[in-house]
């Protein structure tokens, strides 16, 4: 998270309460000054595996992002400061997706619920209390939102999702599994399916209201995967994968 300095002053204790969850950047004039993170006691004790050298990355802003976007035609998503392009689907994601539509559209239907497919742009801040905080901007495959109130004069959606579903494809596994699991978990989603095209398996997470994984189901071909949100959204895995 990315905080200016008179934010700081202004609600210190804030930010140490959400310190707890994630390293805070402090900022002046747009650069940064400061790192406040959490204390951990020393674990003289304990063997630490030696970890893998990465090539450190350059954490790139909202602004940045934003002349990236207005420059290209190319889709993008800000994810804790890196850019991940978006290849094009390919014929079996879009397949999967607009099965899962199809029964999302039907059940939401006369609902005050609304079900939205990709491409659209979803803002999410995490444990920041707004957007400029930690801006994050991705483009789930299918999402529900019951806050269409969110949606600005600018018509774009402003809000937090309900459910948020990823079709897996062979370029997106980490990202999705790993770096949007938590984006979702920490920005106040309650729910996230992960779809695998390849083994025919949906993982559906459940999170709860303190923000952490609350349950964790793994379905097969021959299961139905109940949503833990909307009672009598049910669909069976073998229609998901029906035309695959």
């Amino acid at each position: 998270m990315r905080i200016n300095t008179t934010d700081m002053q202004n609600a210190f204790g804030k930010y140490l309460a959400l310190v707890e969850k994630e390293d805070i950047v402090i900022t002046k004039n747009g650069k940064s000054i400061a790192k406040l993170i959490r204390y951990n006691e020393p674990d003289y004790f304990l063997v630490h595996e030696e970890a893998k050298r990465y090539q450190p990355t350059k954490t790139v802003s909202y602004e940045e992002y934003m002349e990236l976007i207005d420059s290209s035609d190319q889709r993008c998503e800000l994810i804790d400061g890196e850019i991940y392009l978006l290849a094009s689907p390919t014929f079996t994601h879009q397949v999967v997706v607009n099965e899962l539509s199809w029964h999302f559209n039907n059940y939401f239907r006369g609902k005050l619920c609304r079900s939205l497919t990709a491409p659209l742009d979803i803002r999410l801040f995490g444990y920041a209390t707004k957007f400029e905080e930690d801006p994050n901007v991705v483009q789930p495959d299918v999402i529900v939102i019951c806050d269409e109130n969110k949606v600005n004069e600018k018509n774009k959606y402003e809000g937090i999702p309900s459910l948020v579903v990823e079709v897996l494809s062979p370029s997106t596994k980490g990202k999705d599994l790993a770096a949007k699991l938590n984006l979702y978990m920490k920005s106040g989603i309650l729910e996230y399916w992960v779809v695998n095209p390849e083994n025919k398996s949906i993982l559906q997470y459940s999170f709860s209201k303190e923000r952490d994984i609350d349950n964790l189901i793994s379905l097969q071909q021959g299961d139905a995967i109940k949503s833990t949100v909307f009672p009598g959204l049910e669909i069976l895995l073998s229609d998901v994968f029906s035309e695959i």
